[in-house]
């Protein structure tokens, strides 16, 4: 384990409780239904209940759990340990059909062409090495197998003045509202001293993932800029504002 990896795992592990408390507050309110909709939309083969779902970076296991209770077939992984017991507890009787294996998401102990369909949500801008992750998504995925990557350009204003002036802007509209702030009520220099070591934070996205992507071998790449506005509650558009998740639809 790298030193990044293992300073990443330690903020993920110490952030679980809190993180977990917010996937519970999504499994409760009509956010579960934005999702779980939004993901029937990019998922094919959807009256075949059987296809194989891989949830990569579950964390408290949100995208496992609406998914398990649509009917699918689940395996959800994650890095950290503390967030799959988040996860299974989340999931509660759910967790039987639930296939929660610890791992890596840069490199994968799955065979080739297992998967019908990934989900993952804010992850790919977390990892050391993105890119590695990638191609290992495209290897595990069956023919014509389908990537579904919702994230943003989190932590790009620390490489942007422009950004980061946006950045401020929101906090200020979040304090106005007497909102939670998404951002200060963590650790953020944590966060921060991270996202400073990460490649993505610098990149602007969704541009390189489609580059990438293309000379991986994915077939067909869709970019849907605004899924945010589909997804996100109103607390999340104030929190985020000036950074949207756009969702990246990949097809093996």
């Amino acid at each position: 384990m790298t030193k990044l990896l293992q300073e990443i795992q330690t903020y993920w592990t110490n952030r679980a409780e809190g993180y977990s408390q917010v996937n519970q507050d999504e499994l409760h309110s009509e956010q579960k239904y934005k999702w779980q909709q939004t993901l029937l939309q990019y998922i094919p083969f959807k009256a075949n209940k059987n296809i194989k779902i891989l949830d990569i970076g579950t964390g408290p296991g949100f995208f496992a759990i609406i998914l398990a209770q649509l009917g699918f077939d689940i395996t959800a992984i994650d890095y950290t340990e503390q967030m799959l017991l988040e996860a299974k507890q989340n999931a509660g009787k759910l967790s039987e059909q639930i296939d929660f294996q610890q791992m890596d998401a840069q490199n994968l102990n799955f065979p080739d062409e297992k998967f019908d369909v990934i989900v993952t949500r804010n992850l790919t801008w977390n990892l050391e090495n993105p890119q590695q992750a990638y191609s290992e998504w495209h290897r595990v995925l069956k023919k014509d197998g389908v990537l579904l990557n919702f994230d943003a350009n989190w932590y790009n204003h620390l490489f942007d003045e422009q950004k980061r002036q946006a950045y401020e802007e929101d906090r200020k509209i979040v304090a106005k509202a007497h909102m939670e702030d998404h951002y200060t009520c963590t650790d953020i220099d944590a966060m921060e001293n991270i996202a400073r070591q990460v490649p993505l934070s610098s990149i602007t996205r969704p541009d390189w993932d489609r580059e990438i992507l293309t000379k991986i071998g994915f077939t067909t790449i869709n970019i849907i800029p605004d899924i945010w506005q589909q997804v996100w509650s109103n607390e999340e558009k104030l929190n985020y504002a000036s950074t949207p998740m756009f969702l990246i639809k990949a097809i093996k």
